[in-house]
């Protein structure tokens, strides 16, 4: 990684690439099927929180007969004050919006969004696998599309992996340059492209 240090300005010399990639893992190309699929979950997820909260009497079920209902109505479902579908909901929400902020650079302008949106993603798709595994071993049935969600979040895991990555990459590689960790994750160094 090659720097320029000006006074208070660090360039990264015409780097759109993080060093050892092939691709650039913050662009729009990469990033936009995240954001989509965290829309649809979102959707998902919603819909899911409109039965939990009484808000419509049924939910569609097209596999597995009675067992949304019974997986929505769960004492897994009711741990917490919320309904998980309505945190499931807000999750999708942090990872659409947390996904769409930034430029195609962010991974080196913005490594405290970069790594927020990898947190919001990664332990989603975590609790998604385990409400799976819960879904037949306590409860005997299925919930279509809580399967859905679920894999729509294990989905979302490796490309937003693949960034925070990058990010984490780049704020090590500064501070071995003897930059600031602090600023460098906040984005206080100035990157000239």
């Amino acid at each position: 990684m090659i720097y320029r240090r000006t006074g208070d300005t660090v360039g990264y010399l015409a780097k759109e690439i993080p060093d050892g990639w092939n691709y650039n893992p913050s662009t729009w190309t990469q990033r936009v099927p995240i954001v989509v699929l965290a829309f649809v979950g979102l959707g998902i997820a919603s819909y899911l929180a409109l039965y939990q909260f009484n808000l419509i009497p049924n939910v569609w079920e097209p596999f597995f007969p009675g067992g949304s209902k019974k997986i929505l109505n769960s004492g897994i479902s009711k741990l917490l004050p919320i309904p998980d579908a309505a945190l499931g909901a807000f999750g999708y929400l942090l990872d659409a919006v947390t996904g769409i902020i930034g430029g195609k650079n962010r991974w080196k302008t913005m490594p405290w969004m970069v790594i927020l949106f990898g947190l919001a993603v990664g332990p989603l798709g975590g609790i998604s696998i385990l409400l799976v595994i819960f879904q037949p071993v306590l409860y005997d049935t299925w919930c279509t599309l809580c399967l859905v969600t679920a894999a729509i979040s294990i989905i979302m895991i490796g490309p937003a992996m693949d960034e925070m990555l990058a990010s984490l990459q780049f704020v090590k590689q500064s501070k071995k340059q003897g930059l600031s960790t602090w600023r460098v994750f906040w984005g206080k160094e100035k990157v000239n492209d």
